[in-house]
């Protein structure tokens, strides 16, 4: 991202202060940079035309700057990068978990076990024959592949895949996941890949 190519910065602070001081700083190397006091108003300056990186606080007003990060996750793979004085390793790897430590090219492919995924075009291959998978089956393999081997809770996925203010069935993640290993396990009965840790949630084994 060079400066001499005018590529817009989006701030999102509220501390006014803290954002003046960024926006000179940028501002002297050339960038052109937009402020947002609040996630809903960063929310909409993004809907008006992506930026190409964002600053953001996890302390703001109105929406929370996780929430802002997940929304802007849900579409785009624009720079995400945290400002933050939060200490608690909670909100830290859950910045993380969401996508702010990563800009993902349009070309990133991802592959684990059978399957691979090529996040830029939207498909996917199990033992290399193309498959289909729907949206939702498709966001929930490729957070699967991004923590293979990790325990997921079904909370936590249910709040990456259907956001933190879905209140519907906790049974649909387990349709999904149903649906997911009929396309990717040999024997869906008895999974190998996708597999079900009693109680807690799911982890995907390569």
């Amino acid at each position: 991202m060079a400066a001499d190519e005018r590529s817009s910065i989006l701030v999102v602070e509220d501390e006014e202060s803290l954002a003046d001081s960024v926006r000179y700083n940028l501002e002297r190397e050339g960038y052109a940079v937009e402020i947002a006091r609040d996630g809903r108003a960063a929310l909409e300056r993004f809907r008006h035309g992506p930026p190409a990186l964002v600053l953001l606080d996890l302390m703001l007003p109105e929406v929370s700057g996780l929430d802002v990060c997940r929304t802007i996750r849900s579409t785009s793979t624009v720079p995400i990068i945290m400002l933050t004085a939060k200490d608690a390793e909670a909100d830290r790897v859950a910045g993380l978990e969401i996508g702010a430590h990563t800009a993902d090219g349009e070309d990133e492919v991802l592959e684990s076990g059978p399957v691979r995924l090529d996040l830029g075009r939207h498909e996917a291959w199990v033992r290399h024959e193309p498959v289909t998978f729907p949206p939702k089956e498709f966001d929930l393999l490729e957070t699967f592949l991004r923590r293979e081997g990790r325990l997921l809770t079904r909370e936590f996925l249910i709040d990456e895949i259907w956001g933190s203010d879905y209140f519907g069935d906790t049974k649909t993640l387990d349709v999904h996941v149903k649906r997911i290993r009929k396309k990717v396990e040999a024997d869906p009965h008895q999974p190998v890949h996708l597999v079900t840790v009693r109680g807690l949630g799911y982890k995907f084994v390569p």
